[in-house]
C-alpha cells in the first residue's frame, strides 16, 4: 500500500510559500509562472493566489502561461476557472495578470534554441536513438527575467516522473523535440519507464531545459486524488523535481500480489479525449494479467483527440512492434502519435504479420463501436456498465479503479 501521510491545510499552504519562496529572488523581475492544464489533479487555485499575494507587489511582471503539450488551446474564461479568478477578478484585482496558451504547432510562436546533436542522443539513449534533434520552446519566455514551474508530480508513462523541466519539454516546447522523445519512451515501453526516476527521457528533457539562459525555479508539489497537497518543494527544476519524485513514488505506487484478468479503469471527466484518458490503461498495464482485459470506462468521453485524431484514424492502436518491425511504412506519422498508439494498445508482438496484444482494451465511451473497430480497441457500451458490480472481487481477479490516471499500479517485487 501507498504510504498515509497527512496533507497540509489551505493556511499552511500559503505559510509556507511566504517562508520558502524567497521575494528577493524576484524583486524588479519580470516572472513567468507555468501551469498545468486542467488535465492534471492540483489545488491551482489555492496555490497561485498564495503565489501572486507572496510576489505581485515585488515583480514587474506576474504572467501565466499553461503548459498544454499538444493538448487543445483554452479559453481566457476557461484559464481563469483553472487559477481560481472570477469575472470581477479579472478586471480589478488580476487585470494585469497575462494569460496565456502555449502554441506547439504555431512556428511563429516558438523559438529555437539549439539543437541536441546526433552524437548526444546517442550517447544519452544508449544508442537507441541517435539524430539531430532542434530543441524549441515558446518564444514567450524571452520576454521574462524569471521563469516558475508551478505543478504536480505524479508517476508518467513517457519521462518516468511528470514534473520539473517536463513543463518547458513538452509542456511548451515545438513538436519536434516532443516527438523524439516520445518515441524514445515508447521504445523503451511504458511498463519499462512508468515510476522509474532516472530515465534516458529524463535526461534529454534536463539536457535541452539546459539551454534555457533565463533564471528557473520550480515550485513542485504532491497530491492526493482531492487534490489536497501532502507536500511542498522549491529551487530548480532538477532539485525540486528530485525530492517531489522521490515522495510521489512513496504515495502513488499501489502494488498488488497477483495480476487481475479484468480491470475497470474509470475515466475521470478531465480527460475528455481519450488523448488524455489512455493514462487509465498506462497506470494499470502492469497489473493486467496475459490475455485480460482492461476497460477504460469513461461515459463522457466523445473524442479520440482533437489535435491527432486524424492521425489516429489512419493507424489505430497497436504495440511497439507492430511500428518498429515496419518502420518504413510507418516512419513519417509524428512520433509522438506513435508513442500514444503504443501507450494506450500497451506490450505485444508481431510476427509473421500477426499482431498479438498481451491485454485486451476496451472503450466504454460515446465513441461508437464501429469506430473503435477501426481504430483496434474493443467497444463496450457505457450503459450496461455498473462499476459496483465491479468492486470488492480483487480476489476473483477484479479490479475497480474508480479515478484511474494518476495512481499507478504494479505487482509486488
Amino acid at each position: 500500500m501507498p504510504e498515509s501521510l497527512p496533507v497540509k491545510s489551505d493556511a499552511e499552504v500559503q505559510e509556507w510559500i511566504h517562508s520558502h519562496v524567497p521575494q528577493e529572488d524576484f524583486r524588479n523581475q519580470r516572472l513567468l509562472l507555468i501551469i498545468p492544464d486542467a488535465t492534471r489533479t492540483a489545488p491551482l487555485p489555492l496555490l497561485f493566489r498564495a503565489l501572486h499575494a507572496h510576489l505581485s507587489g515585488v515583480v514587474k511582471a506576474f504572467d501565466v502561461i499553461v503548459a498544454l503539450g499538444t493538448h487543445p488551446p483554452m479559453s481566457e474564461e476557461a484559464i481563469c476557472r483553472l487559477v481560481g479568478i472570477t469575472p470581477e477578478e479579472r478586471s480589478s484585482k488580476y487585470k494585469n495578470v497575462g494569460l496565456f496558451n502555449h502554441e506547439w504547432d504555431n512556428p511563429d510562436a516558438l523559438w529555437e534554441l539549439g539543437t541536441l546533436t546526433a552524437e548526444e542522443t546517442s550517447e544519452i539513449t544508449g544508442g537507441v536513438l541517435s539524430l539531430d534533434v532542434p530543441v524549441e520552446v515558446n518564444a514567450r519566455i524571452k520576454d521574462y527575467d524569471r521563469i516558475m514551474i508551478l505543478g504536480p508530480v505524479f508517476p508518467h508513462e513517457v519521462v518516468g516522473f511528470s514534473g520539473g523541466n517536463k513543463y518547458f519539454f513538452p509542456g511548451i516546447s515545438g513538436a519536434r523535440l516532443l516527438n523524439f522523445f516520445h518515441w524514445l519512451g515508447a521504445l523503451i515501453t511504458n511498463v519499462g519507464i512508468i515510476g522509474v526516476k532516472g530515465t534516458p527521457v529524463r535526461k534529454v528533457v534536463d539536457r535541452s531545459a539546459a539551454m534555457i539562459e533565463m533564471e528557473k525555479r520550480c515550485l513542485a508539489f504532491v497530491v492526493n486524488g482531492k487534490a489536497e497537497i501532502y507536500d511542498l518543494f522549491f529551487g530548480t527544476p532538477e532539485e525540486a523535481w528530485d525530492q517531489a519524485s522521490d515522495l510521489s513514488s512513496r504515495v502513488h505506487i499501489e502494488r498488488k500480489p497477483k495480476p487481475f484478468h479484468t480491470v475497470l479503469s474509470c475515466s475521470p471527466e478531465m480527460y475528455d479525449e481519450l488523448w488524455t484518458a489512455g493514462k487509465c490503461m498506462y497506470k494499470l498495464e502492469p497489473v493486467v494479467a496475459d490475455g485480460g482485459e482492461l476497460i477504460i470506462y469513461a461515459p463522457h468521453l466523445e473524442e479520440i483527440s482533437v489535435a491527432h485524431g486524424e492521425w489516429i484514424s489512419k493507424i489505430g492502436y497497436h504495440c511497439r512492434d507492430y511500428f518498429t518491425k515496419q518502420w518504413d511504412q510507418f516512419q513519417h506519422i509524428p512520433w509522438g502519435v506513435l508513442a500514444h498508439s503504443t501507450h494506450v494498445r500497451g506490450g505485444g508482438t508481431f510476427e509473421n504479420g500477426v499482431e498479438n496484444c498481451r491485454v485486451k482494451v476496451t472503450l466504454a465511451s460515446k465513441v461508437p463501436p464501429e469506430e473503435c473497430a477501426a481504430i483496434n480497441l474493443g467497444y463496450r457500451d457505457p450503459a450496461t456498465i455498473n462499476p459496483e458490480d465491479y468492486a470488492g472481487r480483487e480476489e476473483e481477479g477484479v479490479l475497480l479503479v474508480p479515478k484511474a490516471g494518476e495512481m499507478l499500479y504494479r505487482l509486488e517485487e
